[in-house]
């Protein structure tokens, strides 16, 4: 392989005309670059200069490498700049995974936001994985995951940010006894048959934890996929749900939404991105308009309260 450094020093010579205007460029002394110049002939096997007066020319083969040496010069201009605006978060991409309700709610505001500041960095987003959430950070698939986990929970590996804790409410066919008390003690559901607003995981897990609490297990009597189609079974008066407040921005016009105490259960909404990625400018930005996109929403929240 041809030593760039050499053909560097070759084609100081061939632009300047002389081995003594080479080394006033370069900061070289006139031996230095001849014997850069001979090591160079003797590992192409070739003389790459001939003598022109009281200066050098290049031969055509010393032509053809300092005209290569001029393209590898701007490819490592190029690469430098590339890498400066890779760290500084002007180009690159982000890979971002979320949960349905996060990503409407939390990550296409905070998205919008982030390609205001950073348009050059390519976006790749996409729905979790339910089942295992973690895997597509943790195996670097993702650079960060909109998730739900409880808090002070330790992931070897991941930083977790939190963004937003989500309170449940109960949701009740328009019409139901309960519906005429403000706040309901979640035992007061105990009896009731129940809609399962979603699948098996960390959602899931904080309604039967906070039931658990109240002293009892949820009989479910239907499953859904989803917060809307939990509201539609409710309103059709097969049972009642726990919905997260994220899940109630479109209310189905047939329920009635109360507060839930003793306990109230909350979804923990955090950031996670793996440890060895931290510190990536674009990275940090995105994670900051998470963050403030959460508190606006929490203001519009409270507002409506």
């Amino acid at each position: 392989m041809l030593d760039v450094r050499r053909l560097q020093v070759l084609r100081a010579v061939v632009t300047g005309g002389s081995v003594t205007a080479a080394a006033t460029a370069l900061g070289y002394t006139p031996s230095a670059v001849s014997q850069q110049v001979a090591a160079l002939e003797k590992q192409t096997g070739t003389a790459l200069l001939e003598r022109a007066g009281r200066g050098v020319r290049p031969t055509a083969a010393g032509r053809l490498l300092a005209e290569h040496a001029a393209v590898i010069e701007q490819q490592v201009a190029e690469a430098g700049t590339a890498l400066a605006d890779l760290l500084a978060g002007r180009s690159g991409s982000l890979a971002v995974r979320y949960f349905a309700t996060a990503g409407a709610a939390l990550v296409a505001p905070a998205i919008a936001a982030f390609r205001g500041e950073f348009p050059g960095v390519r976006l790749d987003l996409g729905l979790t994985d339910p089942e295992d959430p973690l895997q597509d950070v943790l195996q670097g698939r993702a650079d960060l995951a909109v998730v739900v986990r409880p808090h002070g929970r330790e992931h070897p590996g991941l930083r977790l940010v939190n963004l937003l804790d989500d309170p449940y409410r109960a949701v009740l066919p328009k019409g139901h006894r309960l519906g005429a008390k403000r706040v309901l003690d979640l035992a007061d559901l105990a009896d009731e048959p129940w809609v399962a607003s979603g699948r098996s995981g960390p959602c899931h897990d904080t309604v039967l934890d906070a039931c658990a609490e109240a002293g009892f297990r949820p009989g479910f009597a239907v499953e859904s996929e989803d917060h809307p189609t939990a509201q539609g079974f409710v309103a059709a008066g097969l049972g009642v749900a726990l919905v997260p407040l994220l899940g109630l921005a479109h209310r189905h016009p047939g329920v009635t939404v109360r507060k839930v105490r003793t306990p109230e259960p909350v979804r923990a909404i955090h950031a996670a991105v793996r440890e060895g990625a931290w510190g990536r400018p674009a990275l940090e930005r995105l994670i900051t308009a998470l963050r403030e996109t959460a508190r606006a929403t929490q203001v519009v929240r409270a507002a409506r309260a």
